[in-house]
């Protein structure tokens, strides 16, 4: 049985979201959460006092005295949204009602090893903040996506294909003394589905798949990301693709869907043909520019990551499945193929309403995934807690 603590945690966070979600008037939360008025202005006035809500301006209504205006805080509170990749440091401080306030994007070498990324990343952070006129203790949340598997609950780094000396490096270690925040850190896949999905209000569940230099999924379910026991949920890279057992994939398997499909393994076979070619991104210059084995190559990718996708439409049975990552700009080239290989193999029961399409957001994903990560813990029970404490 849940203590009144709990009960009190659980309904300052319900309030706090109907607010974020745009239920501005004190009376309008009373009817949406059954509590009475007093005990609404009671906790209302609460989350003004610790600075994440303020109220301002009125609303118009037909009669009577307008009420104000319920909103998130802007004037004390901002969240930092963080999107490491191979080769970028996206980093942006946002508003916990979605405005940026501050971003910047620096080019960096993940293989330089978690000191010298994560001070590179402190560095910019702290300009971030003189340039928004924003003192350290405005930060409520930073939120860091990482291209590798993690453990979310403590922001370990767990045996990364990509980034030379991270394995068991706990990140929030390196910001703790330096930002009185939570440090939330997730695979950036995670990150990029959280945010297609918030731009779906009709879809239920769906699977965003990465094809770029590797290739990744995130789960959702519900607006919840499905992490599994241990953080591994989604690494659909590593999935045996038949007929491909001479192939050998950096995690010293064969046959993996990352090592036939991803952008490098089409650079690389394209390397081989004598073209010009060393990342996912030429690749996509290739393609664009009407190169006959580019094109070729990419949709014969797209058949085989549609032959993994298909089992994945069969057992979890999405709404939507979201392509991006570089590849995924290659629509034409892309979506036929995976399509007709999903709608071929999965069941029909399952594939009877499933959208598969590329990304809405492009490669502002991350960026607003982190975002909306750390505003959800923020809102939510335990970051309530925090932030009483």
């Amino acid at each position: 049985m849940a203590s009144s603590g709990d009960r009190q945690l659980g309904s300052l966070s319900q309030l706090a979201g109907l607010v974020a979600s745009g239920t501005t008037r004190r009376s309008q939360l009373a009817t949406a959460t059954g509590l009475s008025r007093a005990a609404v202005a009671q906790r209302v006035d609460l989350l003004i006092d610790r600075g994440l809500l303020v109220e301002t301006g009125t609303v118009a209504t037909e009669r009577g005295r307008p009420p104000l205006a319920l909103r998130l805080s802007s004037d004390s509170s901002v969240v930092c949204a963080v999107d490491l990749g191979a080769t970028h440091a996206a980093v942006a401080l946002a508003e916990l009602g979605g405005t940026v306030v501050a971003e910047a994007t620096d080019d960096i070498d993940i293989n330089d090893g978690p000191d010298a990324v994560l001070a590179a990343l402190g560095g910019q952070m702290g300009r971030l903040l003189a340039a928004a006129g924003r003192p350290a203790e405005h930060v409520r949340a930073i939120s860091i996506g990482l291209p590798g598997p993690v453990e979310a609950s403590t922001g370990t780094v767990v045996r990364p294909p990509i980034m030379r000396g991270w394995d068991g490096y706990r990140v929030p270690g390196f910001f703790e003394g330096r930002y009185a925040a939570p440090v939330l850190v997730d695979n950036d896949v995670n990150m990029m589905a959280l945010a297609e999905y918030a731009h779906r209000p009709d879809t239920a569940h769906l699977l965003y798949v990465k094809v770029g230099t590797g290739i990744g999924c995130g789960i959702v379910s519900g607006g919840v990301v499905h992490r599994g026991a241990s953080g591994a949920a989604g690494d659909i890279g590593h999935i045996r693709v038949p007929g491909h057992d001479d192939v050998l994939c950096h995690c010293g398997n064969t046959g993996c869907v990352e090592a036939v499909a991803s952008g490098a393994a089409i650079a690389a076979r394209l390397r081989e043909a004598g073209l010009p070619v060393e990342h996912a991104a030429d690749v996509v210059r290739l393609v664009a520019a009407g190169d006959p084995l580019a094109r070729r190559q990419v949709r014969l990718a797209a058949q085989r990551i549609g032959d993994v996708l298909a089992s994945l439409v069969s057992f979890y049975n999405p709404d939507a499945i979201v392509l991006g990552g570089s590849i995924a700009s290659l629509h034409d080239d892309l979506l036929a193929d995976i399509r007709a290989a999903v709608y071929r193999r999965a069941l029909p029961l399952a594939t009877r309403t499933v959208a598969i399409e590329t990304t809405v957001l492009g490669h502002r994903a991350g960026i607003e995934g982190a975002r909306r990560l750390a505003v959800n813990h923020l809102l939510s029970p335990a970051g309530i807690a925090r932030i009483l404490n």
